[in-house]
């Protein structure tokens, strides 16, 4: 699906097809055929279309006939099906500055773009090089929106787990953990690649520009360190709850050895006095009970001494 958007008189107006200072936005699903014939009609190579398409595509820039490409990551929830998946992954999308017009190809919906979309109508469609950075703005709050969001489902999924050790909520741990993965290395890829383009002055941008780009730098640079110290928590967590459960499992073990070494002793004073061989007190009036309370007299001096020795 191709979408045409002109700022008008400081709206965002719908149009059909890509003018002088439009915005071109594709969105799935995606058909070959709208591909070339955008290509032809944009004069855009037909890889700069495609290549966001790929969701391991790394991010970069470069230019072709005065065409630049910039391929970005940006975070995503998840539509996977599959309980083990993360919540959330980062795809890339590519934002093409054209002779004319701004591009952005996306393989999946995002909010980042959303959000471009809804403050479209103050932007100026003419200085295209400013719409892009504010893209990239829109890229790292939304970063900064879903890493909060993931910091609160964790707390919410710790405290269940304090109250009971589920695998069910172990298992959202790790979504999460898988989650923070993407973030972190899409995070740092997006880093270098806008440390890159204020090196080079890939876009040709003055110095309020250059200034902007150099916030988003900061900004995406804190995102980053968010994202590693949840990380490092989260794991940290994950270690603790591991440490936990295998002393849980420790003192359930030796619990039950205790018990089985108490029981053992009345099963063996039983055994014994079971026997079909002559036994002392065998025709006493109290056979039963000599038995009996020498296998509690046992197996009370074991407990009381496996319980001095707080092995109980």
């Amino acid at each position: 699906m191709i979408q045409y958007f002109k700022n008008i008189n400081h709206q965002t107006v719908a149009i059909e097809q890509p003018e002088n200072g439009s915005w071109v936005n594709i969105l799935p699903p995606l058909k070959q055929e709208e591909f070339s014939d955008l290509a032809e009609a944009l004069d855009i190579p037909l890889d700069f279309l495609t290549d966001s398409l790929d969701i391991d595509e790394r991010t970069r820039y470069e230019e072709d006939d005065n065409v630049k490409l910039i391929v970005i990551k940006t975070p995503t929830e998840n539509n996977s099906f599959n309980d083990s998946d993360a919540y959330y992954i980062t795809i890339p999308i590519s934002i093409i500055l054209t002779h004319n017009q701004i591009v952005t190809v996306n393989s999946f919906e995002n909010g980042a773009i959303k959000k471009f979309l809804h403050t479209f109508q103050n932007r100026h469609p003419d200085n295209r090089k400013m719409m892009v950075l504010k893209i990239f703005e829109k890229i790292i709050q939304t970063y900064m929106e879903n890493l909060k969001e993931i910091n609160q489902r964790r707390n919410q999924v710790e405290q269940k787990l304090y109250a009971a050790n589920r695998n069910e909520e172990l298992l959202q741990l790790m979504r999460i953990q898988k989650s923070m993965v993407y973030f972190v290395t899409a995070l740092r890829s997006n880093e270098m690649l806008l440390m890159k383009i204020e090196r080079t002055n890939f876009l040709g941008l003055n110095e309020t520009e250059k200034e902007f780009l150099a916030d988003l730098i900061v900004d995406n640079s804190q995102a980053l360190e968010m994202a590693n110290i949840y990380t490092n928590i989260l794991s940290s967590t994950l270690d603790a709850f591991a440490s936990i459960i295998a002393n849980n499992q420790n003192q359930v073990l030796k619990r039950l050895a205790v018990i089985t070494i108490v029981l053992t002793v009345p099963v063996l004073v039983a055994s014994i006095y079971g026997m079909n061989v002559p036994i002392p007190y065998s025709n006493s009036p109290f056979a039963f009970y000599i038995p009996v309370f020498l296998s509690l007299a046992i197996s009370l001096v074991i407990g009381y001494f496996f319980l001095k020795k707080k092995l109980f």
